[in-house]
C-alpha cells in the first residue's frame, strides 16, 4: 500500500514566516503577508488534500497576523482616546 506523500504548503510555510516577523522586525507588513498567505494556503490545501500539508502552519500565521493587527489598531486607539483626553483637559483648564 502506497499513501502518496504530501508536501507542505510553500504558501503556509510563508504565512508562518510572515507571522513570526509580524511579532519581531515587520510589524504591520508581515502580518499583513501572514494574513493573505494564510488564507491562500488554507484554499489551497483544502482544493488538494490529498497533495498538500501545512493546514496548522497557515492557522499560526493567520492567529499571529490578526494579533498584531487588533494589538496595533487597539494601540493606536488608546493613543489616540489617551491625547484625545489630554488635550480636552488642557483646553477645560484654560476656561
Amino acid at each position: 500500500m502506497n499513501t502518496p506523500v504530501r508536501q507542505t504548503s510553500t504558501l503556509a510555510l510563508l504565512s508562518l514566516i510572515f507571522g513570526i516577523l509580524g511579532w519581531t522586525i515587520l510589524p504591520f507588513a508581515g502580518s499583513l503577508v501572514a494574513i493573505v498567505t494564510g488564507h491562500m494556503a488554507r484554499s489551497e490545501i483544502r482544493r488538494a488534500p490529498e497533495t498538500y500539508d501545512g493546514d496548522g502552519m497557515a492557522v499560526a500565521g493567520l492567529v499571529m497576523g490578526y494579533l498584531v493587527i487588533a494589538l496595533t489598531v487597539l494601540a493606536v486607539l488608546a493613543i489616540l482616546l489617551f491625547f484625545g483626553g489630554l488635550a480636552a483637559f488642557i483646553a477645560a483648564m484654560g476656561h
